[in-house]
């Protein structure tokens, strides 16, 4: 089995962690190289990662992976309000990835840009449902929203996208987790 993707990325972080404990290749591209551009089409159409092969399926996208890995190692499968939870989760991600890439471009995401502004809407809404629910307990147990919570939440700090000043509940739930093993060997700094 291999997992292909940006030591970056919140998305292979993700799935990197859920794997933890069952053995796997990890095929470290990147993703902004002409050779990493070149790399990933060979096992992807799509030009996303993360990426996942085992004997003769080819995975894309991590919630296809998750769900196909917690089907072959026998998780349980995620509540409805788990799937509502992640889907919060992947808009933040998707909208801060977006807001990083437009900056990345050389496009300013200040001002009246409307692609940014419905950005930055969605994420301002959604940070605080989240913030909520962490500060409710749901994310108490290290379960696959928790991982992919972390994952965001360390990312969006890395990228210097999001304070987490007045989100305290995601600020301490980040924090209590920084220190595990795995969570360094993952980290997008190194």
């Amino acid at each position: 089995m291999q997992l292909i993707g940006s030591t970056t990325s919140p998305y292979v972080r993700r799935i990197r962690l859920f794997m933890d404990n069952y053995p796997h290749e990890f095929i470290a591209l990147n993703i902004y190289s002409p050779e990493g551009r070149d790399a990933l089409r060979k096992f992807t159409p799509v030009m996303k990662v993360p990426v996942l092969t085992d004997d003769d399926k080819t995975l894309l996208d991590s919630r296809v992976i998750h769900k196909y890995l917690a089907n072959k190692l026998n998780h349980a499968q995620m509540s409805w309000d788990q799937e509502n939870l992640l889907t919060m989760i992947d808009a933040v991600n998707d909208s801060c990835i977006t807001l990083f890439m437009l900056t990345r471009s050389g496009i300013s995401t200040e001002g009246e840009l409307l692609i940014a502004d419905l950005q930055k809407e969605r994420i301002a809404n959604t940070i605080n449902l989240l913030e909520a629910a962490a500060a409710n307990g749901s994310f108490d147990e290290w379960h696959y929203p928790s991982i992919c919570l972390y994952c965001l939440l360390d990312w969006v700090s890395f990228r210097e996208l999001l304070s987490l000043e007045e989100t305290p509940a995601l600020a301490a739930f980040l924090q209590s987790h920084k220190h595990e093993t795995l969570i360094k060997n993952t980290d997008p700094r190194l």
